[in-house]
């Protein structure tokens, strides 16, 4: 029987994430220490509806358990950072048993800061620990630059599985074919870009994952900068315009929601920020939203609640977080019930 990649609000048997570590995200002791205990305040709010496994280095347990408390399983295995969604394995069912997709990691397109030895086998010791088998890919991507629907249809960023730092020799095709092999999809919905700041240097450059993301079969989520001080407002309409404009695998036409970004335009170096509510966490019972101690925070909140009604919206600040180059959505990775 064919696997398939579940939607994220399909059952859950688990949340996966990697505890930060020092390295060149977290090099200074004080960024680390914050990033530590926004991982943590994320781990907690998932745990209160369904176990956590974080990944914690050799040596870090005692650490950990001092800010992830009783309730997070901890295992010990080698790490370089901290991004599980990217770093791990995409959990794939053929409706009675798991699977394990291992994609080619190689530190965001083999960034010149990054380190991968460790983060590249970090895929298969996730599914030895859920004693699931492995499926090797030899497509460079992450769990970040993919969105399903569950019902065939993929979300991808041409910067990202076409960039030149990742898979210079693949074409549309090719990577179309790979990914509908491995997911279980038929139909692939490509953005031209990410998000301005996603390019910085400790960018991915281009993940889907904070641009857009399926709320439910047919319906899309979309990042929408709406002051035209910021680049990501003519993206953003780029954005939607293109996915008001597609139907998905079944042939529904995009229902295309849009949620506000928040107020802040940029951080305290003047650098742009890409704060999104669209790098949320669906755990079971749970929308876990990013936060940003922002006058949008509620505006998100109420979108989320009015498109989940069956879920509580916790709301978790994620702006240590985003300091390292991510969000909540990137941090975690499900382990969906067959």
């Amino acid at each position: 029987m064919t696997f398939r990649m579940p939607a994220e609000w399909a059952p859950h048997e688990r949340t996966w994430m990697a505890w930060p570590s020092p390295n060149a995200t977290f090099a200074d002791p004080a960024a680390l220490a914050r990033a530590r205990t926004a991982w943590a305040a994320v781990a907690r709010a998932v745990r209160r509806f369904e176990p956590v496994t974080m990944v914690v280095p050799p040596g870090g347990t005692e650490e950990a358990r001092a800010l992830l408390g009783p309730d997070v399983e901890l295992v010990e295995r080698e790490l370089d950072d901290a991004w599980m969604r990217d770093i791990g394995p995409t959990f794939v069912t053929n409706g009675t048993r798991l699977s394990a997709v291992d994609w080619v990691f190689n530190g965001w397109g083999a960034q010149d800061w990054a380190r991968w030895e460790h983060d590249s086998a970090i895929a298969r010791e996730v599914a030895d620990l859920a004693g699931v088998p492995v499926l090797p890919s030899p497509l460079v991507n992450e769990g970040g630059a993919i969105h399903v629907d569950g019902e065939g249809t993929v979300l991808l960023t041409e910067t990202v599985q076409l960039g030149a730092g990742r898979n210079p020799d693949w074409t549309r095709e090719r990577v179309e074919e790979e990914i509908h092999a491995k997911l279980g999809t038929t139909e692939a919905i490509w953005l031209p870009h990410g998000l301005t700041a996603d390019y910085g240097r400790y960018g991915t450059q281009g993940h889907v994952d904070i641009v857009a993301a399926f709320a439910r079969p047919g319906t899309v989520l979309v990042h929408s900068q709406q002051d035209s001080a910021h680049p990501d407002f003519e993206r953003s309409r780029t954005h939607v315009e293109l996915l008001r404009g597609r139907t998905d695998a079944r042939g529904r036409p995009l229902e295309v929601v849009e949620v506000p970004a928040p107020t802040v335009l940029k951080d305290e170096e003047g650098d742009w920020v890409d704060y999104s509510y669209i790098n949320h966490y669906l755990c079971e019972g749970a929308v876990i939203l990013c936060a940003f101690d922002d006058p949008h925070d509620e505006r998100a909140a109420a979108i989320f609640r009015r498109l989940f009604p069956e879920r509580e919206v916790v709301l978790v600040d994620a702006r240590a977080v985003f300091a390292a180059g991510g969000g909540i959505h990137c941090i975690t990775q499900q382990q969906p019930k067959p």
